[in-house]
């Protein structure tokens, strides 16, 4: 991970080969507690500046959570039986509304619970109204609803449909306290309509939903944990998301991060070390944007479900690589810009590779550099990282290495023993035309069935949990 400067209460991001996509906590990260908003979460009581009280500096507790309501007909909305809560459920919930810009720092636990940010109508025209949300050892569970939920904050970038999108300004951030590790569990809502017609007036995907564009960071160490657990997708930002540090690790049921504005969103890594595991449910990107996908720096291993036709990374416009290190598996490639100013390789293995594979990438001189871990079977893999070169390399799979994990990458390889090669065909970005016989964009050949390959299927009815192998 990139070391970062911080100066008093902004981040100075560096973005690779002149991209305008860094984004920061500008203005917003206070260096002085005095300014920020303490909440603490308790099952029992929760206080705001220490002291209990239901509302408070912007802040209001109630149980009135959004969710979707059981015993609906096709007036209310579109969800299925499965989306569908109790009124006793719902009430279970506390929901901590932030309704004034400002920095809030939240910790503690709560078992039922949401944080929900809602500045008013007009805030997304509002540069001031921005909230900083610093999370500070929080154990937070939504079984109804998203555990984060921002519905109204400025959105700095609604007329922009470009790659190189800035979201400094952006009207949430959401920032990892140093020494601190949050785990959040949400859920989801299907689609409500507005009372008398077919309007959406509410509809979450994602454990954490935005509806404005939104950044995610750590604070001066960079060494904040979240562990998320979605029963859908995981983040979701209605337009843009940019992440500039943290240590984030997710499992979801459905795309782990998601941008959903067609053509415009972009999900921007300027840093950090992500894992997106798509791997509960039955399909999934790892990552997924309806616009474009931009990495600048960072550690990512992005992983689609293994049961579906789908990409370790997905994007409607285009991937671009500028760097960082990426490890992307799944059953499908999806088209990695030739404008990537990084090197990358896409492996089209045809029988596919088991969960918990060690492979390596050697060189022309037979050096080992770069190998990673295998988080599910698939069939599809990327990598890409500065280690690359002009080159020809080779896949091999070892029974046993000698190195440190990070994640599902290894690094300061040392050794590797039983080594076997493996048969793919590639196309290497930045390599000239692509090799092999597999055309940028296109699938791996598949059986006629269109299923993946048969190694590429779950061998039980056990969902991969992945965290065994973060650290």
């Amino acid at each position: 991970m990139n070391n970062k400067k911080k100066i008093t209460a902004s981040i100075l991001c560096f973005c690779l080969l002149g991209l305008a996509s860094c984004s920061s906590n500008a203005d917003q990260e206070t260096s002085n507690n005095k300014d920020e908003v303490l909440i603490s979460l308790s099952n029992e009581q929760i206080l705001i500046n220490n002291e209990e009280t239901t509302k408070a500096s912007g802040v209001s507790i109630s149980n009135d959570i959004i969710y979707y309501e059981e015993g609906k007909d096709e007036t209310y909305g579109e969800g299925e039986a499965s989306d569908a809560h109790s009124a006793e459920d719902a009430s279970l919930h506390q929901v901590v509304k932030i309704s004034e810009p400002g920095t809030y720092r939240i910790s503690g636990e709560l078992s039922y619970g949401q944080i929900l940010i809602d500045l008013g109508e007009n805030a997304k025209d509002d540069p001031e109204a921005v909230v900083s949300l610093i999370l500070d050892n929080v154990q937070l569970t939504s079984t109804v609803s998203s555990a984060i939920v921002v519905l109204n904050a400025y959105e700095c970038a609604a007329d922009e449909a470009s790659a190189d999108v800035d979201t400094q300004n952006a009207g949430f951030n959401l920032i990892l306290a140093d020494d601190s590790t949050n785990t959040l569990n949400g859920s989801h809502v299907a689609k409500i309509y507005e009372d008398g017609s077919q309007e959406t007036l509410y509809k979450f995907d994602g454990a954490i939903e935005s509806d404005v564009s939104m950044n995610i960071d750590g604070e001066e160490k960079d060494n904040g944990i979240l562990n998320l657990t979605a029963d859908r997708e995981g983040i979701e930002s209605e337009m843009h998301l940019t992440i500039n540090g943290g240590i984030i690790n997710i499992q979801s049921h459905d795309d782990a991060i998601n941008a959903s504005e067609d053509g415009v969103s972009v999900i921007t890594i300027n840093d950090g070390s992500i894992t997106c595991l798509s791997t509960l449910g039955s399909e999934g990107d790892g990552m997924d944007s309806n616009g474009w996908i931009v990495i600048n720096g960072g550690t990512i291993t992005a992983v689609a479900n293994e049961q579906s036709m789908d990409s370790g990374v997905d994007s409607d416009n285009g991937i671009l690589i500028n760097g960082g290190t990426l490890l992307a598996t799944g059953n499908m490639y999806d088209e990695i810009s030739s404008d990537s100013s990084q090197s990358f390789v896409v492996m089209n293995i045809r029988e596919g590779v088991q969960k918990d594979s060690i492979l390596a990438l050697n060189n022309s001189n037979g050096e080992t550099i770069a190998a990673f871990m295998t988080p599910t079977n698939a069939s599809v893999l990327v990598y890409s990282s500065s280690d690359l070169a002009d080159e020809t390399y080779t896949l091999v799979q070892a029974n046993t290495i000698e190195a440190d994990l990070n994640g599902y990458i290894y690094s300061n390889i040392q050794s590797l023993s039983d080594t076997s090669v493996i048969e793919y065909s590639s196309d290497a970005g930045n390599f000239g035309p692509g090799r092999g016989d597999m055309p940028r964009g296109e699938r791996p050949e598949m059986p006629q069935d269109g299923q993946p390959p048969q190694n590429g299927r779950p061998q039980d009815n056990q969902s991969a949990n992945g965290f065994d192998q973060l650290n």
